[in-house]
């Protein structure tokens, strides 16, 4: 920690002395540094010298989209990239994540097809912040069983709503902390800056080749000002719906083959024969899976703006959003590590290559598939105000900001629905199982016949309350602005899930089938019986839960106590920065004090009880802890010829570990016996980042870049999955499951059993380095240009493990036309392999496998204010691909989800 303070302060002190020395002699009236604008427009508010306006935002098309974002880059003080307007919403994509795609340093992750999470010079998406207008957006959990993150979810935001983007990948003092990566400064159109009755809009329809169908689409913006410019609002609102499916084959876990020889006398046999190596790994189950979704997205932004004089403006925000998530994720597939009895059942095992068994075959009474269906319903509803105010005197300004973002998913209903088929069946690990007797698979009434499932809720919130004060003075000389300035954020979260029992026992023939599945036909290698199995079909789900007398009076303790938690999370913060500027250089420095306090509660109960509700007194427990932190940085940039800029900038970090990790909660899975949960002494990661690169301006909206950064994470925090012993619900909703399932997994008659939980923990440090080569020009008059970026990453924990969500080598290539009405755009990103967390609670870390996508975008303008696109998406048909970490032939999931097409008729008045 001293060493890295040490290294810091003297580069503070080498960039001062730089700057300095180099401004010797130099006027004492220098003018305000070139990046006050830019800074300005991004957003912090208080930074501008006064008598500065802001340019009107009029962009046209992607070559002038292109150029008022190379101006951000080059009049920035710190190292910064960002997106303008139209060349955010002339991309081919569906969300702002893919849009983002072409910034050199950011990658994305596409687990359902659409970009989702986004890294930052090699680090986590959960380590990077980002900020609209501003300010941070509440958000709340989709997916049942997942965990909250603080890296944005990007699904949440239209491109329409968004007039400019800048990811800032050095630190400024005045700029919100809690970000190791980079901060993401996103901003929404404002009255002020658009033509008076503007009216622009889209409707357009989304196809999923996979899926054999689209939705509709359609979007519009109304802004309005007077005449003398002094008042404004805009109202944009979206409707968005698109298909998502998802087809693939999992494996939930590996187990070695000494654990099933000690069931099984066949397979002793075998390994006393030398057939089989005892610590070879068998695959557990090998899934079909099936996900099918409909996303439906609402939203309305509205923004009031008021400006009666050059001194005085003020801006009122608003916010709505709602989403829908509803799914049904079908899963069918043997489960041969289930319990003791389907263990004993494992007769033969083929031993393969890269210490895998390949292959088996399993009879008797307990052979057996189970036919997983999760219909699940999820609503997010978001909404937000936010009021700004600045005033800028006689060479000092005032600014102030101001709001609530709340978010909530109060019921995210999940009906289970689990039958199991019991007869004879062979296995291989790419093509699943076979049954001995295929006729017997298809008859309904084989699958069932006792316990069929349960009713899941879970509830979940999130609020963010915060406020800003800035205060900014001119100054005279070299040093010519004075930055300082408070904050406060106050983020709330808390989550509950109650599962409820009484389904009626059955069968599939007593619940309704629909027929016979052919979902895997764009996969591809499972065998016909699994590919085509028998289907049970939404609505009778739904009919045969509901009309089951579930028990709402009690529900399952130990899914209760294990998954309700609260946490709150306070920051106030401090900064000072002083902005510099003459003859060439620009820069700032600056001092930035935070403290935190943190409050998480949960259940905690002694491990030998079994859980009971009510909670007992004493079982909910606070854990509180306080951190303050003071964080220096600077930048520094010199135009060393009239087209050529230098930078080097370096800051001390924070950022926090996601909610869910900081607080005592356990999600477990108890059929696999895993789990993931939280560790409430979790410290923050603290980072001492450096960044230094040269850019050359060659040409008109033409850049040749390159940027080298090294981060060293002095607090990394690692998760990895341990022992744990937990009490197991299945011994009260299914005695006879129960009962097959003592003596396998450490589950003993009290209820309890072993499971692997995955659990965070203070790690010790890590590194990360890396460089970014950036590319974009426009080649004369031609109408073609390109954009192009190549990012290399590299880093690892102390204790040598690879950082999570960094690809080692990623590259974007976006070449384009646009000449008369035409316009068109390919846009080719490769991420190679990194990185991620398991696919169910529990499962180890996975390796995310090189990926590729390869979209396309066409225009055609009819008049200056008709125009008609046409995106394509994922056109190789990429298959997401996870393995064990250090073997790839273990495998862990792999996903299609199809090429997706959008047509869209474009409207601008």
């Amino acid at each position: 920690m001293q060493y890295n303070r040490t290294l810091l302060s003297a580069g503070i002190l080498a960039a001062f002395a730089l700057a300095s020395a180099a401004h010797a002699g130099a006027p004492a009236e220098a003018a305000a540094p070139e990046g006050a604008d830019a800074a300005q427009d991004a957003g912090a508010p208080g930074d501008r010298a006064p008598g500065q306006e802001m340019e009107t935002i009029v962009v046209h098309g992607i070559r002038e989209s292109l150029k008022r974002s190379l101006e951000t880059k080059r009049d920035a003080d710190a190292i910064v990239d960002a997106i303008t307007a139209e060349d955010i919403g002339k991309f081919p994509n569906t969300n702002v994540a893919e849009a983002m795609v072409t910034i050199p340093g950011v990658s994305i992750d596409r687990r359902f097809g659409q970009g989702e999470r986004v890294s930052i010079d090699g680090t986590d998406p959960s380590l990077n912040l980002s900020f609209i207008d501003g300010h941070p957006v509440a958000q709340a959990i989709w997916l049942y069983g997942e965990q909250p993150n603080r890296g944005f979810d990007y699904t949440l935001l239209a491109p329409e709503i968004l007039g400019r983007l800048e990811v800032y990948k050095s630190p400024e003092a005045r700029l919100p902390d809690g970000s190791l990566g980079g901060t993401v400064m996103m901003h929404t159109r404002q009255p002020l800056d658009l033509e008076a009755n503007t009216i622009s809009g889209s409707i357009g329809y989304n196809y999923n080749d996979q899926a054999g169908s689209g939705r509709p689409t359609g979007s519009i913006l109304y802004n309005w000002k007077n005449p003398q410019g002094t008042f404004g609002f805009n109202v944009a609102a979206q409707r968005y719906e698109e298909k998502v499916d998802r087809q693939g084959i999992e494996i939930f876990n590996y187990h070695k083959v000494a654990e099933y020889a000690e069931h099984s006398a066949a397979v002793a046999a075998q390994v006393a024969a030398g057939e089989l190596d005892p610590n070879a790994l068998v695959p557990d189950e090998i899934n079909a899976a099936y996900f099918q979704q409909t996303r439906k997205r609402d939203s309305a932004v509205v923004n009031l703006q008021f400006k009666p004089s050059d001194e005085f403006d003020a801006t009122l925000s608003g916010m709505w959003i709602r989403e829908n998530f509803d799914s049904y994720n079908q899963s069918v597939y043997n489960f041969i590590h289930w319990n003791a009895g389907t263990m004993a059942a494992v007769d033969h095992l083929t031993q393969g290559d890269n210490g895998l068994v390949v292959g088996g075959h399993s009879s008797g009474p307990n052979a057996g598939i189970i036919y997983d269906n999760q219909l699940r319903q999820s609503e997010v509803t978001t909404k937000g105000a936010d009021l700004r105010l600045n005033y800028h005197g006689n060479g000092w300004g005032l600014s102030g900001q101001a709001g609530v973002s709340k978010s909530e998913n109060p019921k995210i209903g999940q009906y289970l629905l689990e039958p199991v088929y019991y007869g004879d069946f062979s296995w291989t690990l790419r093509n699943g199982y076979t049954l001995d007797d295929p006729q017997s698979g298809r008859d309904p009434s084989r699958w069932g016949g006792g316990w069929l499932g349960n009713n899941g809720i879970f509830s979940a919130h999130a609020k963010e309350t915060y406020g800003q004060l800035d205060f900014s003075k001119d100054l005279g000389g070299f040093f010519n602005q004075l930055l300082v300035g408070v904050r406060y954020n106050k983020h709330d979260e808390d989550y509950a899930l109650n599962v409820y029992g009484g389904v009626n026992p059955g069968t599939l023939a007593d619940v309704g089938t629909i027929g016979f599945t052919d979902i895997l036909g764009e996969f591809g290698g499972f065998s016909r019986d699994q590919a085509r199995h028998i289907q049970v079909g939404r609505g009778n789900i739904l009919r045969w839960i509901r009309n089951s007398p579930l028990d709402r009076a009690h529900p399952d303790p130990g899914s209760f106590l294990n998954n309700t938690w609260e946490l709150t999370q306070k920051n106030s913060a401090a900064y000072m920065q002083l902005n510099f500027g003459g003859d060439g250089w620009r820069g700032n420095v600056g001092l930035r004090y935070v403290h935190t306090k943190t409050d998480g509660s949960g259940f905690n109960l002694p491990g030998s009880i079994a859980p009971s509700l009510p909670a007992q007194p004493g079982w909910w427990q606070t854990r509180s802890s306080t951190q303050n932190n003071v964080l220096p940085s600077f930048n520094l940039a010199y135009d060393l010829a009239s087209d050529v800029v230098l930078r080097l900038a370096g800051a001390q970090v924070i950022a926090w570990a996601p909610y869910n990790q900081m607080v005592n909660n356990t999600f477990l899975n108890d059929t696999v016996l895993t789990g993931t949960g939280g560790n409430a002494g979790l410290k923050p990661y603290k980072s001492t980042n450096f960044n230094l690169s040269a850019e050359w301006y060659f040409a008109e909206q033409s850049v040749l870049a390159a940027s080298v950064f090294f981060k060293h994470v002095l607090n990394f925090i690692d998760t990895t999955p341990a022992t744990e012993r937990h009490y197991n619900s299945i011994r009260d909703t299914d005695p006879t499951q129960w009962a097959s399932m003592i003596g396998s997994g450490g589950c003993s008659a009290d209820g309890f059993c072993d499971y692997q939980v995955s659990r965070p923990h203070n790690a010790g440090s890590g590194k990360i380095k890396g460089v970014t080569l950036t590319y974009q020009q426009a080649f004369g008059e031609s109408g073609f240009g390109v954009v192009a970026n190549y990012t290399y990453a590299d880093g690892e924990t102390s204790q040598g493990n690879p950082m999570p969500y960094q690809s080692k080598n990623s590259i974007s290539i976006g070449p384009y036309y646009e000449h008369g009405p035409l316009s068109a755009r390919l846009n080719y990103n490769w991420r190679s392999h990194y990185l991620a967390g398991g696919y169910v609670a529990g499962a180890p870390p996975a390796v995310v496998d090189d990926y590729t996508d390869l979209s396309a975008s066409l225009g055609w303008r009819f008049t200056p204010n008709l125009m008609v696109t046409f995106d394509a998406m994922n056109l190789l048909n990429e298959k997401y691909h996870q393995y064990a970490v250090g073997n790839k032939q273990q495998l862990f999931a792999e996903y299609t989800t199809g090429q997706r097409y959008m047509a869209n008729l474009r409207l601008n008045f």
